[in-house]
């Protein structure tokens, strides 16, 4: 049944993943899933975007690199990769990153945050933390004009919440919090996880594997790693882009809630018949080009406020 609901193009997608027969993450070690998934991270993105500033630098410690449609200062937004906090990096989102430069006009600094196992929760918020108060307090040492927002995917956009909660308890002003397909729970137990639990690229299994690798469960109901446990009011206006056939939908769906409830605004994307990820399939998928047309308008709105 619930297999109706993807699009013809991503079954077909999921069919010639399930027929390459290649072991899922949760089967290996971090070592060999991290090299798994930058092998295929681009195979369905787009090809990556020429651009006349693309940049390698250091933000608060931390190896980051700089996208800009223009060689000058420009506004730009804070970007955290996704991959459960265990894998990715920023060549695995370098595609990403360089066409959300192109299509908004602004800048975009990825972050090479820490990863766990080795550097188990919070050392990825902390990085996170670190990265945004120098953007904000010395955006000249990036390159940059001055900084607009935070976003990211999947785990990156769980950090992305995160860190605009942090701003706003600081009272630093945030125009954007682009928040694509995030997790924003303490536990994997919403209908969508079990729901969409196998045969929809993110399984459960991997969740598990990540979540076991980054953080023990006495700690997970701690705001910075589940942000659906705080009070939201006062945080920067969202952008949140989700994924029908995601399991992390209904919280990142029950987020939007709250958000709105507490008087945020808040644009809702919700693309259907797609699952997780689907923003890095633009080769593929019409619905990752509407994400990115999404997600470029409110970086460049975000810059004009």
């Amino acid at each position: 049944m619930t297999l109706n609901l993807l699009t013809p193009a991503m079954a077909g997608l999921l069919d010639r993943i399930r027929r390459a027969r290649r072991p899922p993450l949760h089967a290996l070690s971090v070592a060999a899933a991290r090299a798994a998934y930058e092998a295929g991270a681009e195979v369905l993105d787009l090809p990556r975007a020429p651009l006349p500033d693309v940049a390698s630098l250091t933000v608060a410690g931390r190896p980051a690199r700089r996208y800009a449609p223009q060689a000058r200062p420009l506004p730009a937004l804070l970007y955290l990769h996704g991959g459960g906090f265990v894998i990715g990096s920023l060549e695995t989102h370098d595609s990403l990153c360089r066409h959300l430069a192109l299509r908004s006009g602004c800048a975009i600094v990825s972050l090479d945050y820490r990863l766990a196992p080795e550097h188990p929760f919070p050392a990825a918020v902390d990085d996170t933390w670190a990265a945004l108060q120098a953007l904000l307090q010395r955006p000249a040492e990036a390159g940059i004009e001055r900084l607009v927002g935070v976003g990211g995917d999947s785990a990156g956009g769980t950090l992305a919440a995160v860190a605009a909660l942090h701003a706003r308890d600081r009272g630093w002003p945030l125009a954007l919090q682009l928040l694509i397909t995030p997790g924003t729970t303490a536990h994997a137990d919403t209908a969508s996880h079990k729901l969409f639990a196998e045969g929809f690229l993110l399984d459960a299994a991997t969740i598990a594997w990540m979540f076991d690798h980054t953080i023990p469960h006495a700690h997970r109901r701690d705001w910075r790693f589940a942000p659906l446990e705080a009070d939201p009011e006062g945080v920067a206006p969202a952008c949140v882009i989700l994924a029908e056939c995601d399991p992390l939908v209904d919280e990142g769906l029950a987020y939007a809630d709250r958000l709105r409830a507490a008087g945020v605004p808040v644009a809702l994307e919700l693309l259907r018949g797609v699952t997780h990820d689907f923003i890095k399939m633009g080769r593929a998928l019409r619905e990752a080009h509407h994400a990115l047309a999404a997600a470029a308008a409110a970086i460049q709105e975000a810059a004009h406020r």
